[in-house]
This record gives structure tokens, C-alpha cells and sequence, in this order.
């Protein structure tokens, strides 16, 4: 069925969408209705002592902080992989049921807040959709693998996600009481991510409504699918958009070349040139030739590997022998490993 925003989501208008239209209405209230931003206070102690229900909406669309819109919309940008992933209509789904779950989340928080320590928070909560993109952390830590981009300061190593973490961290410490935010956030992405109480068949986007919205909003907010794409930022984020395209095909040409694999090494007596499967060893090996002699040929690589890189692999979900092929292939290099895996 024709999902929300169009059928494959790559090319995530949904996500462009919440990226320009809460920024544009954040910076016209911040400069030129200021005497509007009361309208849009996120206020729980006017919910729950006047009734003022619509506070639930407006307060929770629309950052009045220009320093949260900031960084929401960033998140945002980098998140629209699992548009791209999933498709447009899951992917509203989730936002939808993750911004729903958390405003019960804050209720429940403000209220044991006052009883067990007597803050009052109900009436200093930040506004804006900030929830729904804590919420995405869940989905980003559970499903995105991690790739080590450099070494720092011995054990500590900045990856392709480091730049996420920290925009989530600047956001959460933006305020004094954005972590009642974040935390019903990320409570209700673990409630929506792991289907609890069936709350992803409650909450989520019609199949009617998938379809007007992908009718009348879809040409406004699509843009047409990049011909290249720059290994920048989110580089592994990219090889599972391009896994995902081509992910038959690729599945198959990979188990194609593991069964060459094997025969080379059967009939070289446990030999491999593994030099057809990963091009960037063979240019490695290239070193070796210098004033048109070839050096001593390279040893085999060890048959051994380390079960611990095998379980790194098996986590990021590759199956265990394409993991243990990839590691000796790669002389137990796990980076080398992953990044195979990834392209391939």
C-alpha cells in the first residue's frame, strides 16, 4: 500500500516538512508576533487546572527557544534516515505515537516530581517537538551500527554517530526542565519501538490519510533522488539506504562471492585470494611492489577469529558466517569488516 508521504520514503518529505515548517513559524513568532508565543506555552498546569486542553497541541508543535529549534531541526535532518528506511507512513507513525505516549509521560512525571520532592514543573516545560525526536534516539541507538571514524585518546573514539549524541546532549541540557521532555521521550520510543501493549497498531497514521496527504503535500516537500552521495556525516547511514535499495541483489552477489570464496580455498589448500573481494587489500598489497619486483608474498590470513568482533558483527545484524567470512578476509581488521559488510 502507498505509504505516508509517498511509497518508499527516500526521498523524505516528511521529514523536510517538520525541518522547515516549525523553524519558519519558530523565527516569524520569535520576530515578528512575539505577542503570539503565549499562545503556543506548554503549560500542563493550565491543562489540568482550566482545562485548557489545546495547550496539549499547540504547546508541543512549535519551539520558542530559537537554540531548540535548533538543534531539533538538525536531529531532524539526520533522522530522516529512518524515513528513507521504513517509509514514510511508519516513520509518521512512529512520530505520531511516540507524541502522543510522551504528553502521558509528562503528566505522570510532573505529578511524582511534586509529590515525591515538591517541584512544580508543570508550568516551565519547554515547548516545542522535542519529545518525538527523543524519542528517535531509540530506533538510532537499537538499529544504526556503529562504524569507528578515528581514534582519540586511546580507548575513546569519535564514530559515525558521535555527532547525534552530542546535538542530543546540547538539547537535553538546553533547559532546566527539558529532561522531563527527553526522558518521556525516550520512554515512549522504547514503548513504540518495542510494539508494548500493541500501541503501534493504535497509533498510527490511516492508510486514508497516508494517501491525501501523500496527493497534496508530497510534490511541496519532495525533491528528486541525488544521483551521488557524499560518504559525510552519516556515512554508514548512507550504505544502509543503498543496502536497502539494492538489498536482493547485493545479498545475492555477496553469497556468490563467499562461494567462489571457498572453492579458491579448497582447491589452493585453504587459500583465499580475497584480493576479488576486497578491492582496498589489493591496493594495499601494491606497496609491496617496488623497482618492478615483487616482494615476499603475504602470509594467509588467520584462519582464527575473535568470537568477540564475530558477536560485534552478529549485532549489527549480519549473520554469523558472513561475519566470520568478512573478519578473515579481512585479517581480523573489524573496521575493515564492517565497512565490506556495509557496501556489499
Amino acid at each position: 500500500s502507498k505509504v505516508f508521504y509517498g511509497s518508499s520514503g527516500y526521498k523524505a518529505p516528511l521529514s523536510k516538512s517538520l525541518l522547515l515548517v516549525p523553524s519558519a513559524l519558530s523565527l516569524l513568532l520569535a520576530l515578528l508576533l512575539p505577542h503570539c508565543q503565549k499562545l503556543f506555552v506548554y503549560d500542563l498546569h493550565a491543562v489540568k487546572n482550566d482545562f485548557q486542553i489545546w495547550r496539549l497541541i499547540c504547546g508541543r508543535i512549535i519551539c520558542l527557544d530559537l537554540k531548540d529549534t535548533f538543534c531539533s531541526s538538525l536531529l531532524i535532518y539526520n533522522f530522516r534516515i529512518f524515513e528513507r528506511r521504513y517509509g514514510s507512513r511508519k516513520f509518521a507513525s512512529f512520530l505520531l505515537g511516540s507524541w502522543v505516549l510522551s504528553a502521558l509521560f509528562d503528566f505522570l512525571l510532573v505529578e511524582a516530581m511534586q509529590y515525591f520532592f515538591g517541584i512544580t514543573a508543570a508550568s516551565n516545560l519547554p515547548s516545542g517537538f522535542l519529545a518525538p525526536v527523543f524519542a528517535l534516539f531509540v530506533p538510532f541507538y537499537c538499529s544504526i551500527p556503529r562504524v569507528q571514524v578515528a581514534q582519540i585518546l586511546g580507548p575513546l573514539s569519535i564514530t559515525n554517530k558521535t555527532l547525534i549524541y552530542i546535538l542530543g546532549l546540547q538539547l537535553f541540557t538546553s533547559g532546566s526542565y527539558i529532561w522531563i521532555v527527553a526522558i518521556s521521550g525516550l520512554m515512549s520510543g522504547l514503548c513504540y519501538n518495542s510494539k508494548m501493549f500493541q500501541v503501534h497498531q493504535v497509533l498510527c497514521i490511516p492508510s486514508w490519510m497516508a494517501k491525501f496527504f501523500s496527493w497534496t503535500l508530497e510534490p511541496i516537500f519532495s525533491s528528486s533522488e541525488p544521483t551521488s552521495e557524499a560518504r559525510i556525516g552519516m556515512g554508514a547511514t548512507l550504505d544502509i539506504q543503498r543496502q536497502q535499495r539494492m538489498e536482493l541483489l547485493d545479498r545475492q552477489l555477496m553469497f556468490s562471492q563467499f562461494a567462489q570464496g571457498r572453492r579458491q580455498r579448497q582447491q589452493q589448500g585453504g587459500m583465499i585470494n580475497w584480493n576479488r573481494l576486497f578491492p582496498p587489500l589489493r591496493q594495499r598489497q601494491n606497496v609491496n611492489y617496488q623497482g618492478g619486483r615483487q616482494s615476499e608474498p603475504a602470509a594467509p590470513p588467520p584462519l582464527e577469529v575473535s568470537e568477540e568482533q564475530v558477536a560485534r558483527l552478529m549485532e549489527m545484524g549480519f549473520s554469523r558466517g558472513d561475519a566470520l567470512e568478512a573478519l578473515r578476509a579481512s585479517n581480523n581488521d573489524l573496521n575493515v569488516a564492517t565497512n565490506f559488510l556495509l557496501q556489499h
